[in-house]
């Protein structure tokens, strides 16, 4: 955990608010399924704040843009899961990167967090068999899988400028 500055915090609510933001106004949404860029900014705070505060991020986030701007009912679970997303791209990617990681990183996003965990939430919450549910998911996995290993790999390429227009 970086040390708690001005400029750590006020760099992670900004990044909270981006996500709220991508998230809640700027995402193809249905009841099962997600697609869109919030995933950015907690790979953002993943990569300049680490594991955990990629994962509070990640957590605040999804719990005031449930309370904020609703779009169900709140379920804890999904609050968990965006805590161990940021907490997994910050364990896989700070503070080194590398293809491999970013791969892994992704992988267990999206295999272990999304397709079942949250398959698993949304089962619960709506009382949906989970593994029609699952096979309904995947191809919102497999497209996420593709679209986050290559704005991730951007991002890594422009972390030396980001970190330098930050410091």
């Amino acid at each position: 955990m970086p040390k708690l500055t001005t400029r750590t915090l006020t760099l992670s609510a900004m990044l909270t608010a981006l996500e709220i933001v991508l998230s809640r106004f700027l995402s193809i949404s249905a009841w099962n399924m997600k697609i869109g860029f919030a995933f950015v900014p907690v790979v953002l705070a993943a990569l300049l704040l680490g594991p955990l505060s990629a994962g509070i991020v990640a957590a605040l986030a999804d719990l005031l843009g449930a309370l904020l701007f609703p779009t169900g009912p709140y379920f804890p679970g999904f609050t968990l899961t965006a805590f161990l997303m940021g907490l997994c791209y910050g364990l896989f990617l700070y503070p080194k990167q590398s293809f491999v990681r970013i791969l892994l990183a992704v992988a267990v996003h999206q295999l272990a967090l999304s397709l079942l965990l949250n398959t698993l939430w949304i089962s619960l919450l709506y009382g949906s068999p989970f593994v029609p549910l699952l096979v309904s998911r995947l191809p919102q996995c497999a497209l996420l899988f593709a679209v986050q290993l290559v704005v991730i790999q951007a991002l890594v390429r422009l972390l030396p400028h980001l970190k330098r227009s930050l410091s």
